[in-house]
């Protein structure tokens, strides 16, 4: 008798406190049984399916647990090991591999854990194929063929030369001197290589990872750091991944952040100019700043404006064929290059821009003016919809009248945390606190766990 199947798969996989459900052991036999079955299923035959994780401690069980209910379903469980998640999904094309599953939870701390999954062609699932996955997960299963693990051969050297082959030329990055702050994530080890294989002089921070010091006060969330050792190593640029590898934070050469925003109008100038901007277009999130969507303006390229999460840009670039698109958090995607978000690709189109119009990091993020930006995240106990808790609309209503058409407000729930964001922008730093706090209060007193 099949089990009722419960809600499994946020905005990026399923995640959690590692070792508490959904992110046990026994769910992760089910998740990979689940994700084998639905593959052969349309392949009408056995399938290989690659593993990654990234450095977290609980990372190797869960690998062990995933792979067990690959096998137990009759596929091939396929190691790739410590790789970023863009590393998996090239693995996935490069091995012909029919699907892949990565154990992470990006640039969440230690305690946490997911599980994303990747179909054949090294793209992130659909809302409906993870529907039907979870289907699985709960049906009762009978039992069958077993089938076998293998470690994949050198997956991390093949995903390194597949990013230096972005770069022509022999050493084309020598004389650039680059800080690189791993995150004590999955980049530790292959953003090194990259870069210091494409000619640079590196400067790596962050690269000891010890399964519990991933993402801890580095990385793309806490570039503080980064930004000190650029100035002090008079460095061109830094560049901090997160946990994952699929998003990138840049520091220019005196030290200021260069957002996912500025990454986005840099490398969509250059592809216009040098004639690869598909479409003219290029696609961000609701959560882009104001000066981004001004800049396009200015610069005459097309905006679209999707849903937040990298599958929503992925999904927008697809119907409109545009070739970047991304998040102002880092996450970028260059779909002519590759199918996912790559910080280390993405820090290489940055580099590249920069090659290009032979210009300092700091000139070329001029090219947008940000305007202030305030997000609180609130603790929620419970998603209700916003519109219908009272005070917090009319909260958002009088921050939207106040501001009028000199700033903007976004508030929404995250979909892999039980959190409220308040995002406000305006037009100085003073009044977009101000604003957002309020907003943020009404949420806590409602709301608040």
């Amino acid at each position: 008798m099949d089990n009722k199947a419960e809600k499994l798969f946020g905005t990026d996989g399923v995640r959690g406190k590692a070792n508490q459900h959904p992110i046990t052991p026994e769910m992760a036999v089910k998740i990979g049984r689940a994700a084998a079955l639905y593959f052969q299923s349309r392949k009408n035959g056995a399938v290989k399916i690659g593993i990654g994780r990234d450095t977290r401690i609980s990372g190797n069980m869960l690998e062990s647990a995933a792979a067990a209910g690959i096998c137990s379903a009759g596929a091939g469980a396929m190691f790739a090991g410590v790789i970023p998640t863009p590393g998996l999904a090239h693995v996935i094309r490069e091995f012909d591999l029919d699907a892949g599953v990565m154990i992470s939870a990006s640039h969440n701390p230690f305690e946490d854990n997911g599980l994303k999954i990747f179909g054949g062609r090294g793209f992130k699932l659909s809302d409906e194929v993870e529907k039907e996955i979870e289907a699985l997960a709960f049906k009762d299963f009978p039992g069958g063929p077993v089938g076998e693990t293998h470690q994949i051969p050198d997956a991390q050297d093949s995903y390194a030369a597949f990013l230096q082959s972005l770069l022509p030329g022999d050493k084309p990055l020598k004389g650039m001197k680059i800080v690189l702050d791993a995150s004590n994530g999955a980049t530790y080890s292959i953003a090194p290589q990259v870069f210091s294989g494409l000619g640079a002089e590196i400067i790596p921070l962050f690269i000891t990872p010890d399964g519990i010091n991933i993402n801890v006060d580095c990385g793309s969330q806490h570039p503080e750091t980064l930004r000190k050792e650029v100035i002090a190593n008079k460095a061109h640029l830094g560049l901090a991944f997160d946990g994952d590898g699929d998003r990138l934070i840049a520091v220019d050469e005196t030290g200021a952040r260069i957002s996912g925003d500025q990454i986005l109008i840099i490398c969509g100038a250059w592809l216009k100019e040098a004639g690869r901007l598909a479409q003219n277009t290029i696609v961000s999130t609701v959560m882009s700043n104001l000066g981004f969507k001004k800049a396009l303006d200015r610069m005459d390229i097309r905006h679209i404006a999707a849903d937040v999460g990298d599958r929503y840009v992925l999904e927008a670039m697809q119907a409109s064929g545009a070739v970047i698109g991304g998040e102002d958090s880092g996450h970028m995607i260059f779909l002519d290059c590759h199918t996912t978000g790559d910080g280390v690709l993405s820090g290489i189109q940055l580099i590249g821009a920069m090659l290009h119009f032979q210009k300092p990091l700091s000139e070329l993020g001029r090219m947008m003016d940000v305007f202030p930006q305030v997000l609180i995240n609130i603790p929620v106990s419970s998603k209700p919809d916003l519109a219908t808790v009272k005070p917090v609309a009319e909260a958002i209503e009088k921050a939207e009248n106040e501001l009028g058409d000199q700033g903007r407000i976004l508030v929404r729930y995250s979909g892999t945390r039980p959190v409220c964001r308040v995002m406000v922008e305006g037009p100085t730093k003073e009044a977009t606190q101000g604003t957002a706090q309020a907003i943020a209060e009404a949420v806590q007193q409602e709301l608040g766990e």
